[in-house]
Formats: C-alpha cells, sequence, structure tokens
C-alpha cells in the first residue's frame, strides 16, 4: 500500500514539473512551433484555476484531471527536443506554480459559447 502511495506521489510531481516545463516550453525561441503550440495549450489548460468539465460532475469531471491532462502531457513532452525538456525540467523544478490566466479565459470563452448555442437551440421560436 506505501509502495503505491509513493509512486502516485511520484507520479503527481512529474506531472506537476512537466506542466512547468511545458510552460517554458511554450515561450522558448528554440523550441519548434508545432511544440510550442501543443505545449501552450497543455500548459495553459493545466494551470487554468478552472476546469472546462467540473469535478463536482460525476465521472466526467475527473476524466479530464486523470486522462486528457496526461496525455495532453505526454504528447507536448514528446514533441518539444529530449535536451530542451530536460532543461526546461531542472528550470521549472525550482520555480514555483504559474497560474493561467490563457487558460482561464479559454475555459470561460468554452463555457459561453456552449450557453449561447444552448440558449439559440433551445430558444423558442415563432411558427410560421
Amino acid at each position: 500500500m506505501a509502495s503505491w502511495l509513493a509512486r502516485a506521489r511520484g507520479w503527481a510531481r512529474g506531472i506537476r514539473r512537466d506542466v512547468g516545463a511545458l510552460w517554458l516550453a511554450a515561450r522558448d525561441p528554440r523550441v519548434p512551433w508545432a511544440a510550442k503550440l501543443v505545449a501552450a495549450a497543455v500548459a495553459a489548460y493545466a494551470l487554468s484555476p478552472i476546469d472546462l468539465i467540473p469535478d463536482v460532475v460525476p465521472v466526467l469531471g475527473y476524466l479530464d484531471d486523470l486522462v486528457i491532462v496526461p496525455l495532453g502531457i505526454l504528447l507536448a513532452v514528446r514533441l518539444v527536443p529530449a535536451p530542451l525538456m530536460a532543461e526546461f525540467r531542472a528550470a521549472a523544478a525550482g520555480e514555483g506554480r504559474p497560474v493561467s490566466r490563457a487558460g482561464m479565459a479559454m475555459v470561460l470563452g468554452a463555457w459561453v459559447t456552449a450557453a449561447a448555442l444552448l440558449l439559440w437551440w433551445f430558444w423558442p421560436r415563432d411558427a410560421v
């Protein structure tokens, strides 16, 4: 039991470090543009103070935290050249956790768009 808990904590620390490293990679000019794009999107969402699917929604609320975010991190880490990723990981280990206002804006924009589409879809129309 303790071994499993220690591995889970180590995995969570690695995820947190990698998100910080991707946040740094998205701003570095040495990183290819495709890797920058993926790293910026993943880091912005992972560092956003709000989730696309709130955690209070049963099962789906934790789906993004447990599946989508780690898969995005895996993809972004593979796209960033290994020597640069090692450099970013070392730099991220010494920094505090950044917060992404862009990620928050992206999530809020998705919620507002979804609400507007639902209103449009269900708004009563006069029968002609």
